[in-house]
């Protein structure tokens, strides 16, 4: 079999008008669907970490902090290495680590054997995140390529979602204690690596394209590793501030806090966390096609971070159905990953796409590791727990000053993107530069 002729332009890609596309975003979603599971497992567990193995609201948090430790160290390199290798085989090796942290993290036993498990899996989180997205950009034209983002990220969703309704549809395994589900998540991060494993197979079918590749023997220059536009910059804030708020209160916290605030079971509470996977399954799509429609990226970017502080002040100061505060907080975790990161592809340059979002995902999780680790130890000096539901408070006013923070980095970048510099994220169907 002759293999294409290599692409001179991203829409020139042989690979963006071949069949087989859809089966590729098919399987980057299962390999994602899975490593978002495993990511995370830690939620529905937490109150039984607290209870059964005696475990610290700090150590719990930790759990979920030390996955974005390795990206803060790795996570430019990551994507120097999608740039220099193509992002299916690094999936691929990121999907192999990652089975193995999943092992490490269900047997479990002592607590640094856990910890460790998670810092494992923590190598693969990030660089499987963007080396699949970088993946499916390389099968989709341009015009269509903020769809198969937002399909991407909303099957991504249901892992999440999946993993919060474990607890009712896996019950056996949650009443045998901790550890079961742990196992049970070690089990889908493997089918995971099978799905990732014949994406990289379908992959080596075509011949890297020239545009979205380093010369062989082109050296990296660190001096402008970090010359990027000043949009980029102000959705990179958004990326960090808006992660930094919603991924360590709904991973880590969310369930117990409904527990031990709201009074609800573990069933309840993690039925009721799953909604906004849920919305964001179905929605994510829906606001991927609006933005290619009517454009006004940035100012629906600008909405979604908006209901981010809502829905806190309506989850901690009211007392409306925590169901209600789930609606607002789907909404917003459906528009703004399904705009922000196809709107970050057209802000940056494609053979540069790998090492962009390399910088994100480091600056992400730093972001992620501090305020895992501030919302435990919060938590922890205000002994928030089932007896002291008020010790959550301080927890719940630090992640609204963040998400405030996100507020403004989102106001700058529609600023910019509405004036002379934009990238045209405000103009429908946006082309790339």
């Amino acid at each position: 079999m002759t293999a294409p002729a290599a692409a001179a332009t991203p829409d020139d890609d042989p690979r963006t008008r071949s069949p087989l596309r859809w089966l590729v975003l098919a399987l980057a979603a299962l390999g994602i669907f899975s490593s978002y599971y495993e990511s995370d497992a830690i939620g529905p567990i937490a109150d039984m970490l607290l209870r059964q193995r005696h475990l610290t609201q700090f150590q719990i948090g930790d759990l979920t902090a030390v996955i974005s430790l390795p990206n803060i160290v790795l996570a430019v390199f990551n994507g120097l290495l999608i740039d220099r290798y193509g992002p299916a085989r690094v999936s691929l090796w990121a999907a192999v680590i990652g089975f193995v942290g999943a092992i490490l993290t269900a047997i479990g036993t002592p607590y640094a054997l856990l910890w460790t498990g998670r810092l494992i899996f923590g190598v693969s989180e990030g660089a499987i995140f963007i080396s699949l997205l970088a993946g499916v950009a390389r099968w989709f034209p341009r015009s269509g390529v903020a769809l198969a983002t937002a399909i991407f990220l909303s099957l991504a969703r249901v892992g999440s979602y999946t993993l919060d309704r474990s607890p009712t549809w896996a019950r056996a395994l949650y009443d045998d204690g901790w550890q079961p589900p742990l196992w049970l998540g070690a089990g889908i991060t493997g089918l995971g690596l099978v799905a990732v494993l014949v994406f990289r197979v379908l992959d080596a079918r075509w011949p890297p394209p020239p545009y979205s590749a380093r010369a062989e023997g082109e050296r990296v220059n660190w001096r402008e590793l970090w010359n990027f536009d000043r949009s980029y910059w102000y959705i990179l804030g958004l990326h960090c501030l808006y992660a930094a708020v919603f991924f360590p209160f709904r991973q880590t916290y969310a369930i117990e806090y409904l527990q031990h605030v709201k009074g609800l079971s573990l069933q309840q509470a993690s039925d009721v966390n799953s909604g906004v996977f849920a919305a964001a399954v179905f929605a994510t799509p829906l606001f991927g096609l609006l933005a290619d429609r009517i454009g006004h990226r940035a100012l629906l970017l600008t909405v979604g971070t908006l209901l981010l502080p809502i829905t806190l002040m309506v989850l901690s100061l009211t007392d409306l159905t925590p169901w209600f505060s789930t609606a607002l907080m789907g909404v917003s975790f459906s528009m703004v990953p399904a705009i922000i990161w196809p709107a970050t592809t057209l802000i940056v340059e494609p053979r540069r796409l790998g090492t962009a979002l390399g910088v994100i995902t480091l600056l992400q999780n730093v972001a992620l590791w501090g305020s895992n680790r501030i919302a435990g130890w919060l938590a922890t000096q205000a002994a928030a727990g089932p007896d002291n539901p008020a010790g959550y408070d301080t927890m719940i006013w630090f992640f609204g000053a963040v998400s405030l923070a996100a507020l403004t980095s989102v106001v700058l970048l529609w600023r910019r993107e509405s004036g002379p510099h934009g990238h045209g994220l405000e103009s429908a169907r946006a082309a790339a530069r």
